[in-house]
């Protein structure tokens, strides 16, 4: 959490009130990441904003455990058990930035805490964090960046704004000027941007950025998912990263890069070409981790009863529990093997998924696969998809969040706090959920029954 006693703290608001001010900044917003990824803030006037960065912001302390449709959930530790008392916002002023699509102004990410200091266990910034920290205390840095695929569809009608298959068309990739409007707007923010595409379905892009280390790398991303929707909005559309928006169209994922560094040399921790296929003792314990694990940090990669709907064979999204070298189908994909460039890339994670706990799943199998010293599965012949011996992904978000309590490891690495505020909250919304009657059930059984 960021420091803000003494005289260091601030000298650092003081020179970032003089740049916000050098830069025109008229209004701030101090950022708070929900349990979903999104963004809740409260917006400060520059004059109040050197007091409400070394004092903190005051904002409703459930706001971390409300549900996708911001409900207050009974249960989640944060509300009635605490009077429903206020959360102190704590902003890392290495995050502050210009938001170049509002003008006038800027944003910084904050952390969270109760008045006396202890932190909201449960923030989705915070058990990154903790991961980030243990990760460090095995001498390992990260590197890691979030790729998203993402539809924008009609404001009204929620519609593809074109048809047909047209991935990686000029026309396709030109259609919408709100993309490139997204690609400058996320520049002009601080996000090193690098290719961006039609992808496969109608009205579906993929827009990708350069990696970064530590935390960096995953306040991007927040920065990324929340961005685009803001854009495309202020456009006159929706960007939806719903997992599987429509039946008869592709889904939409989040693939996970992610490098651990020699905390020393800065050199990565998984390519060595003295040791078979290069890769080290380190990589083949992570990936095992992630093979052991998976399955049990399922709900946070796919976190809404819809994203199961993506995770089928032969649409290039994994199936099950496997790891391949460059295998598109498989849930961990080796990249660029036997090159000093080779990584993770963790591709179970929904487009929807937070991506806080989207790398905190990642590491924290990761992590334990590092403890635990496993050899290494083989992988597959061919495509992972297609081995029937491979076990499957937990069929449904209640079966995966049934996974996630029994992994007492995984309890205790994540933290008890976070597990009951995550899967209590999640639960409230498959009871939602499962008391709705749909379109399809009135359309198959109102006429004929």
């Amino acid at each position: 959490m960021a420091d803000n006693g003494g005289q260091g703290a601030r000298d650092q608001v003081d020179e970032a009130l003089a740049r916000l001010e050098r830069d025109g900044i008229q209004h701030v917003r101090f950022e708070l990441p929900d349990m979903h990824g999104s963004a809740r803030s409260k917006q400060v006037p520059i004059e109040r904003f050197a007091a409400s960065a070394r004092e903190g912001v005051n904002m409703y302390g459930g706001i971390v455990a409300l549900d996708t449709a911001s409900h207050v959930i009974s249960g989640t530790l944060y509300n009635e058990e605490v009077k429903y008392k206020d959360q102190t916002l704590r902003p890392d002023l290495a995050t502050l930035a210009s938001v170049p699509w509002l003008d006038g102004m800027a944003k910084v990410i904050c952390d969270t805490e109760w008045e006396d200091g202890t932190p909201l266990h449960a923030a989705p910034r915070g058990v990154a964090r903790r991961m980030l920290e243990r990760a460090a205390e095995l001498g390992f840095g990260i590197e890691s960046a979030h790729e998203y695929e993402f539809y924008v569809l009609d404001r009204e009608t929620h519609q593809p704004l074109f048809g047909g298959v047209h991935i990686f068309n000029n026309l396709r990739n030109d259609h919408l000027p709100a993309i490139r409007a997204v690609v400058d707007g996320l520049r002009e923010a601080g996000i090193p941007m690098l290719t961006a595409n039609a992808e496969y379905a109608p009205s579906q892009y993929e827009l990708v950025y350069r990696h970064d280390e530590g935390m960096a790398g995953l306040d991007n991303a927040f920065t990324f998912k929340n961005g685009v929707k803001e854009i495309v909005q202020h456009a006159g559309y929706t960007a939806t990263f719903m997992g599987k928006p429509s039946a008869s169209s592709a889904g939409s994922g989040c693939h996970y890069h992610i490098s651990l560094l020699d905390k020393e040399s800065g050199q990565s921790a998984f390519y060595d070409p003295d040791n078979p296929n290069d890769m080290t003792p380190t990589l083949r314990h992570f990936v095992q981790g992630l093979i052991d694990h998976g399955a049990a940090c399922t709900a946070l990669f796919n976190p809404t009863p819809n994203c199961y709907r993506r995770l089928t064979p032969h649409t290039f999204a994994p199936s099950n529990v496997s790891w391949g070298e460059e295998d598109r189908s498989a849930m961990v994909r080796i990249k660029q093997p036997g090159s000093p460039g080779m990584h993770v890339e963790m591709r179970a994670s929904s487009a929807i998924s937070n991506p806080y706990l989207c790398a905190a799943g990642t590491l924290a199998c990761g992590l334990l696969g590092l403890s635990e010293q496993r050899s290494l599965v083989t992988q597959s012949d061919g495509p992972s998809e297609d081995d029937p011996s491979l076990p499957p992904f937990p069929a449904n978000l209640e079966a995966a969040l049934a996974a996630l309590e029994a992994d007492k490891a995984m309890v205790e690495l994540l933290g008890e706090e976070f597990v009951t505020v995550f899967t209590t909250m999640k639960r409230a919304e498959l009871a939602r959920f499962n008391a709705h009657v749909t379109q399809w059930e009135r359309d198959e059984y109102i006429e004929l029954y």
